[in-house]
């Protein structure tokens, strides 16, 4: 079983085209489906359905993609180790998950000066900011914003998410500002979609529970981005996180409402990828450039001793 083979399986898989597939590393449209039938025949199974039409992924194939990944990955860590495969070199594709409120005021604006470092290496991203499985789905990388407690991954912290209520200028002057946490009851609350009681802390170490079901939640979003535009747009107090309203805090179009207090989740923000798998270069370059860039992101004047990682 060569390596070329399965990396022509994986492409094919990924776009379920063998041609495109092929073109991408240089074969002539026979001479892949060639090579992906002598792997067949190797494994005794068809990994892939082919009609006139279309390409798909058999189930044995959906069964074999993962390790195929993982073997790609082992190799290209092994000439990594003995010298080959440096930066300049590295080429292929790194599939990435983030939360999609974060790529978009983050990591988009970063991407040409990251293909300008890496040429030959693509990007596939898939950004949302609902819950992700990082193993299921065979992602070399993922961004994570929360307390990291599985003990299938690694990574490494990019910087902690802090979070804090805020609202419009406009909106404090029209409902008035609370000046304690027992002065949220009744206002009116951008809620989050499962709508559960958090914890807030103030910087002295005191406690308060707020709950949304005591407040007036008439706008409820899955989403940060939405969650920050209807905030802006006046709807009321929100709970974002710091990186997502810095911006807009400095430019006076929101303005903390109890600056003492922030949401005690202990959330930070980490790069994580599957225990199993080896540090390839690809991702290894990708986790070095975020961090470069993104390791100063805005944060609270003060904060809780640091988040456990991932071991």
């Amino acid at each position: 079983m060569d390596t070329d083979s399965l990396r022509l399986f994986v492409m094919a898989a990924e776009r379920l085209n063998i041609s495109a597939a092929g073109r991408e590393l240089g074969l002539a449209p026979a001479v892949s489906s060639a090579r992906l039938a002598k792997l067949e025949r190797e494994l005794g199974v068809e990994l892939l359905h082919r009609s006139t039409r279309k390409v798909s992924l058999s189930l044995e194939g959906a069964e074999f993609l993962p390790y195929a990944r993982e073997i790609l990955a082992q190799a290209e860590a092994a000439r990594a180790a003995l010298g080959g495969g440096g930066g300049a070199q590295v080429r292929g594709t790194l599939r990435f998950a983030a939360p999609s409120s974060f790529a978009q005021l983050h990591i988009m604006p970063l991407l040409p000066a990251f293909h300008a470092r890496h040429p030959d290496l693509t990007l596939d991203m898939r950004l949302s900011d609902k819950p992700f499985d990082a193993i299921e789905g065979s992602f070399d990388l993922a961004l994570r914003s929360a307390p990291l407690a599985d003990s299938s991954l690694k990574g490494r912290k990019l910087g902690d998410d802090v979070r804090v209520l805020c609202a419009t200028p406009e909106h404090l002057k029209t409902h008035g500002t609370p000046a304690t946490p027992q002065g949220l009851a009744g206002r009116p609350f951008i809620a989050w979609a499962t709508r559960e009681p958090r914890e807030l802390i103030d910087s002295r170490g005191d406690r308060f529970v707020l709950r949304p079901d005591a407040m007036q939640c008439r706008t409820i979003v899955d989403d940060g981005a939405a969650q920050r535009a209807a905030t802006l747009a006046g709807a009321g107090l929100s709970i974002n996180s710091l990186w997502s309203v810095a911006h807009d805090l400095r430019a006076g179009r929101l303005v903390r409402v109890l600056p003492d207090w922030r949401l005690n989740d202990r959330s930070a923000l980490w790069l994580v990828y599957p225990r199993s798998n080896v540090l390839t270069p690809k991702t290894r370059i990708f986790i070095d450039f975020l961090v470069e860039k993104l390791g100063g992101l805005p944060n609270s004047d003060w904060s809780a001793p640091d988040a456990q990682g991932p071991a």
